[in-house]
């Protein structure tokens, strides 16, 4: 069963190496070589990396005489910011909530404490 759009985006940025390519390609488009560079793994583990940011739609590749750089597709990410924007909105009306809730036990316990202290200072 092919995945949507939506999941393979996730699961491509479910690996650190792969956000940490991507991360390097918002600074521009750059060889493989580069961006293999900063990682402690094979160069056909970066491939692998790379092979799963392409079926994502995350990254393109070019071809430049020897060189093929990697390009930033950002348009999945869009996507996926989207579905993430509902979950925030949805965190958003909880907390007010929970912070009006809090506000109203903090308004009744000032109240019981002035009461108290009115009451105490009469029976002096």
């Amino acid at each position: 069963m092919p995945a949507d759009r939506l999941s393979t985006t996730f699961a491509a940025l479910a690996d650190p190496t792969r956000r940490a390519i991507l991360a390097r390609l918002a600074l521009g488009e750059t060889s493989v070589a580069e961006l293999a560079a900063p990682f402690s793994i094979s160069p056909p583990a970066i491939t692998k990396h790379l092979k799963v940011l392409q079926r994502a739609g995350l990254i393109t590749q070019g071809r430049q005489a020897q060189w093929r750089p990697c390009k930033l597709e950002a348009a999945p990410l869009q996507e996926a910011a989207g579905f993430i924007e509902q979950y925030r909105q949805f965190w958003e009306q909880r907390f007010d909530r929970l912070d009006n809730y809090l506000q109203k036990l903090q308004a009744a316990d000032k109240s019981q404490k002035e009461k108290n202290g009115r009451t105490s200072t009469k029976r002096k």
